[in-house]
């Protein structure tokens, strides 16, 4: 009898935390699977929104490997990367499509668009290498614009390791600009030990300091 008893308190005991407790417990479980399932189709929305911008931006590529002086082909391509910037904005495509509107700007001598563009990309990516990019590409318009200066001070903002060759590179094409040949070779050279130590080719570079090198020697 002492253990019926037993079992009829503890039975009660049950019963009576269910009714101050139930209702909360239940309620808690359900908001956890509410939220479990809110997460899982935010997931999928977030997923499916990639997928639809990564094919939006092969057909951007696409575009733009055909024609490509063509003018007419050119301003398609430049509406197009506008409308996956607008409708994807956030994803990877939508600052890879930034990019490269930038440079369909500078085919078309657009280069205020270009920079408007590339400004873009480093005040709206949260990726450090597409930052690191659009600021190179930013520098290289400034040089050619015949802002070096502002092109070197671009290159003190962070760049990634793997674009230190590049980095370097412009950094001598700024120097060299602004006639100061000795800073001019220093870059370069720092370019191509950078280039050999990460196994990257490295275009130009060597030219330009055999180049360099015949001017100082005519002078």
């Amino acid at each position: 009898m002492a253990e019926l008893r037993t079992e009829e308190e503890q039975l009660e005991a049950i019963k009576r935390w269910w009714k101050d407790n139930g209702t909360s417990l239940i309620a808690g479980v359900a908001i956890a699977a509410a939220g479990v399932f809110g997460w899982n189709a935010w997931q999928n929305y977030q997923d499916n929104r990639a997928e639809a911008a990564s094919v939006r931006y092969q057909e951007l590529v696409n575009l733009t490997t055909t024609n490509a002086n063509d003018e007419a082909m050119l301003d398609q391509a430049r509406e197009l990367a506008t409308e996956i910037t607008d409708e994807y904005d956030g994803t990877l495509y939508a600052e890879l499509a930034q990019l490269l509107d930038a440079r369909l700007a500078v085919q078309q001598q657009d280069l205020e668009g270009a920079s408007r563009a590339l400004e873009q990309v480093i005040e709206d990516s949260s990726r450090l290498y597409v930052q690191s990019l659009a600021r190179l590409r930013l520098a290289r318009l400034a040089i050619a614009g015949d802002e070096p200066q502002e092109a070197l001070d671009l290159l003190e903002q962070p760049i990634v390791d793997a674009l230190a060759a590049q980095r370097d590179d412009l950094r001598g094409d700024a120097h060299f600009a602004l006639d100061q040949h000795e800073d001019a070779r220093n870059a370069w050279q720092n370019a191509l030990t950078l280039a050999q130590e990460q196994s990257q080719p490295l275009y130009g570079v060597q030219l330009k300091l055999d180049d360099l090198g015949t001017k100082e020697t005519a002078l």
